[in-house]
């Protein structure tokens, strides 16, 4: 039984087991993302790292600066690259390779003793994973159905602040080590995630979508009802099918070429333009949210605008992880329930308020003569924590999720890579300008995303379309249907539920692929009878 069970594809796994796994290795990768994320938080106020690279004192804020962000640029540099062979190699081997790379860069991380070989390390491990988040939430979303794609999405983004805590707790951890080993170690840390996702990835499926895409039908016929734990020639299998390969035909008899999309020549029919647009606003509104202040440096802002011990800023830093992970699990069953739009919404208003609050605090905790201004700057604490919760709710993972929803299928890889880029270029923003920030303005700085957020409420609700609920193919429809660019008050774009259309639409093809399954069976039949006839 067990040897029949390993000679079969994926072990034997099928319907919602063969999605877990599929689950666990994008799961395990954004882990990775998360875990990478919050490390160097701690290792930017280690001693003996600030020792080795000899950038001790006030004058090295900005090559501290530099050395931190340069990691986003090659995450963008890595989204660059998913984008051109994303298409061209298939969602698992493009999560293989930006895997290795960030084998690569974490060996380097390891290993360092100069500021240069920083750097690179920093530019390896970034490109590697500026591949992998541009990849695999778009593989989740291919292979998942209908229902409970936008909740696998979200739970991977809570692994991924899983990643970010166990990262928060480690530093705190090792910073009674200190030496060398608190700083290598936690990045060494890095190592074990790669080997989890090399000995998974490889046996699992391909995207059934990106198969129907390159002409490979058999392959996605056989993966489709594995999914589905139905046999190849079911009729659900058979719709679902060709409904794909119709949404693939229709769009490249309507695609734009990135040469026209660049010059601005359009035409009607996809709506490729604004589709990528809305993808790409997702991420950059989740980055000038102000989301990678807390990321990077909580323990730096508790120390230089809070005025905390490094020990306690550690500690709160990793307490603030602990309820980021909460919040962002809460997130997962409730983004079908709720949607997109919403979500999104009550997590922006979280962080307009919370940031509202902290300025208002740290401009008295900073005001000359003020005789409370050691309280007030310790009272700001709560609502650094009430940011993370309030982000955690919708913005941490809708921005990964939305662009791999609300793309067609032949722009699905480049849309969630220009979405990538869009994130991690305005996160390079973010992170390059935030210590500096702290140092010249003070309490100032963070009037900033006060306004950000403000702004992004009414973009939010006038401009993007629900996704919960649909199929990929029901918003292929959607586009071809010519709907408002303002859309707050067009029922079928705003609905949580399925709009009534595309479920009949869905129980006509799935009613076509039954009938001519028993024609097929008919003639079959007819022509078994001629011939033992004839005999």
């Amino acid at each position: 039984m067990a040897d029949s069970r390993m000679k079969q594809p994926y072990f034997g796994f099928k319907g919602k087991w063969l999605t877990f796994w599929i689950t666990f290795a994008c799961a395990t990768d954004m882990t990775l993302f998360g875990y990478d994320q919050g490390v160097f938080s701690g290792v930017v106020i280690s001693k003996d790292y600030l020792d080795v690279h000899n950038l001790n004192g006030p004058e090295n804020t900005s090559v501290l600066s530099i050395i931190t962000a340069i990691y986003t640029i090659g995450c963008f540099f890595g989204a660059i690259t998913a984008f051109y062979i994303g298409e061209h190699i298939g969602r698992k081997k493009t999560v293989l390779v930006g895997s290795g790379i960030m084998t690569i860069g974490a060996i380097l991380q390891t290993s360092s003793f100069s500021v240069p070989h920083m750097i690179v390390a920093r530019i390896v491990t970034g490109i590697g994973n500026g591949i992998n988040t541009a990849t695999a939430p778009v593989w989740q979303t291919e292979t998942s159905k209908v229902h409970n794609r936008g909740k696998l999405v979200m739970l991977e983004m809570g692994l991924n602040i899983f990643g970010f805590s166990l990262s928060n707790w480690i530093n705190y951890g090792m910073s009674f080590v200190g030496g060398p080993v608190g700083w290598r170690f936690p990045l060494a840390l890095q190592l074990i995630f790669c080997f989890i996702l090399f000995t998974t990835i490889p046996w699992l499926p391909e995207s059934p979508r990106w198969l129907l895409a390159h002409g490979r039908e058999t392959e996605a016929s056989m993966i489709l009802a594995d999914l589905e734990d139905k046999p190849v020639d079911d009729p659900y299998v058979i719709a679902e099918r060709e409904e794909i390969v119709y949404g693939i035909e229709y769009e490249r008899q309507n695609a734009i070429n990135w040469g026209d999309l660049l010059r601005g020549r359009t035409k009607a029919g996809t709506k490729t333009v604004r589709r990528l647009l809305l993808g790409a606003g997702t991420q950059a509104m989740q980055q000038f949210g102000g989301i990678n202040i807390m990321s990077y440096y909580l323990p730096t802002v508790l120390i230089e605008s809070v005025k905390l011990e490094d020990s306690m800023a550690r500690l709160i830093a990793a307490c603030a992880s602990v309820a980021y992970l909460i919040s962002a699990l809460i997130a997962a069953p409730l983004v079908e329930k709720a949607g997109r739009r919403i979500m999104m919404m009550i997590s922006t208003v979280i962080q307009l308020f919370c940031f509202l609050i902290v300025t208002v605090l740290l401009h008295y905790s900073e005001k000359p003569g003020y005789a409370h201004q050691v309280e007030t700057a310790k009272a700001s604490v709560v609502w650094f924590i009430l940011y993370y919760m309030g982000f955690g709710l919708g913005m941490l993972g809708i921005p990964w999720l939305y662009p791999t929803e609300i793309n067609s299928l032949p722009m699905r890889t480049k849309g969630a890579a220009v979405a990538t880029m869009t994130n991690w270029i305005t996160n390079f923003v973010v992170v390059e300008i935030t210590p500096i920030g702290i140092q010249k303005l003070g309490w100032k700085f963070y009037i900033i995303w006060v306004i950000t957020n403000a702004l992004f409420l009414p973009i939010i609700w006038l401009f993007y379309p629900e996704t919960a609920n649909r199929t990929l193919e029901d918003l292929d429809a959607f586009y071809r249907d010519n709907p408002p660019l303002v859309l707050h008050r067009d029922r079928d774009s705003t609905s949580i539920r399925r709009p009534e259309r595309f479920i009949q639409a869905q129980g006509r093809d799935i009613e076509e692929a039954a009938e001519n399954l028993r024609r097929r069976g008919s003639i079959f039949e007819h022509d078994a009878t001629e011939k033992s006839i004839s005999d």
